[in-house]
């Protein structure tokens, strides 16, 4: 008898989750390709374009025939951009060396995993939180340790929460201010509080996720790493994704004490090596820009967040927060919880999803990926007039539920 392979993956990749995001995303394009009309407001991804002065600089670096392997923490000169940008926008201080370029924020956090955690490590992560943190710590063999918040406080951690769930295998915090999915962005009081508590915990590193800096609508974004009794405990992550509109060129980076950057440099020298060469020189330009380039995105966003807060207000038996940054709404539906609809009961946040998929046509998130249960997550990276179809197809949806 012919012997058959064995179809077995590791154990390591059997425990993952695959992204709710993307299976929701990629969901809504197959029902899009049956001819069904699909709005999808699932994806965290401007609907802008990238700035020409930036398509223009990669142009340029493909005629400099910038096409040959780079540094495996990015080109010096990226490097020492970023080191600027994190001084004139943030106040802090870094050299070249402290900095690794990596192929998105994404990368950059899972380098971070892999290369601090030891199994059995436990690292902090306040819920709701973005889909890939539980996920990353768990390939690095450590144990997540989630800390709930609410709508009510608007999805922020409190530093009693924190001190209640430090042990002495804490190694890491991991959160995001703006964050994904609430929106909600951490004053420079709540941080410098953060802040306070965990230099009391030399061990423990802070990983301060601010993919989301260039979309806040508070006037000053706030870095924890501005403290300079706490910086050499944190890891600012951060990158052009979202700020320049560059979700596909793939670019992110970490600002880190030097012993971090070295270890993530090792780490990503034998796994990518360095970032596309023509995505650094792109985003080069972007990081020496003056940020006001930006304001136009940003003011478009602020309008959509208002006008999607204001429909919204409309739907009974929603829960809203304001979200003070990021391109979302996280509203708490458990109201709907126990209502049905032609024999369809609803029993939570990914039924609801999937109900307002189905009978609505539009592509949401369930804040189960987030980890928050009653929530579920909606990106206003659309123009107005997709918005409001959107919000009015949810509203007559939900109207459905008895």
């Amino acid at each position: 008898m012919e012997k058959q392979l064995e179809k077995v993956l590791s154990d390591r990749i059997n425990s993952l989750s695959e992204s709710q995001t993307l299976a929701m995303t990629g969901l809504a394009r197959e029902l899009k390709a049956q001819g069904k009309n699909i709005i999808s407001l699932s994806i965290g991804e401007p609907d802008f374009d990238t700035p020409d002065f930036i398509k223009d600089a990669a142009k340029k670096a493909i005629d400099d025939n910038f096409t040959h392997y780079s540094p495996v923490p990015g080109y010096p000169e990226l490097r020492q951009a970023i080191c600027t940008k994190l001084k004139r926008d943030n106040n802090l201080d870094y050299s070249p060396n402290d900095i690794v370029v990596s192929t998105g924020a994404k990368h950059s956090l899972a380098n971070l995993a892999i290369t601090i955690l030891n199994p059995g490590d436990e690292v902090i992560i306040p819920a709701p939180y973005w889909v890939s943190y539980l996920d990353m710590v768990k390939i690095a063999e450590a144990k997540p340790v989630i800390v709930n918040t609410s709508i009510e406080t608007d999805f922020k951690v409190t530093a009693t929460q924190l001190k209640n769930a430090i042990t002495e295998k804490t190694r890491m915090l991991w959160f995001s201010s703006p964050c994904n999915p609430s929106g909600s962005v951490y004053t420079k009081e709540e941080i410098e509080e953060i802040a306070q508590l965990i230099k009391n915990y030399p061990n423990i590193i802070i990983v301060s996720d601010e993919i989301y800096e260039h979309i806040s609508f508070t006037g000053k974004h706030e870095s924890i790493a501005q403290f300079d009794f706490i910086k050499d405990q944190v890891v600012t992550v951060n990158g052009v994704s979202k700020g320049f509109a560059m979700t596909g060129w793939r670019l992110g980076f970490i600002a880190a004490p030097k012993w971090i950057a070295d270890g993530c440099n090792k780490m990503q020298g034998q796994f990518t090596s360095g970032t596309c060469s023509i995505t650094q020189k792109a985003a080069q330009v972007a990081f020496e820009a003056d940020p006001i380039v930006l304001k136009d995105m940003q003011t478009a966003f602020k309008n959509r967040r208002d006008l999607v807060l204001s429909l919204m207000a409309e739907i009974p038996g929603l829960k809203l927060n304001e979200p003070k940054g990021a391109f979302y709404v996280f509203p708490d539906v458990s109201s709907y919880f126990g209502k049905s609809y032609n024999g369809q009961v609803i029993n939570n946040a990914t039924d609801l999803s999937m109900f307002i998929l189905n009978e609505g046509l539009v592509a949401l998130v369930t804040g189960e990926a987030f980890g928050d249960p009653n929530c579920i997550r909606l990106s206003y990276a659309a123009s107005e007039e997709v918005l409001t179809e959107a919000i009015k197809r949810i509203k007559d949806t939900l109207a459905l539920l008895k």
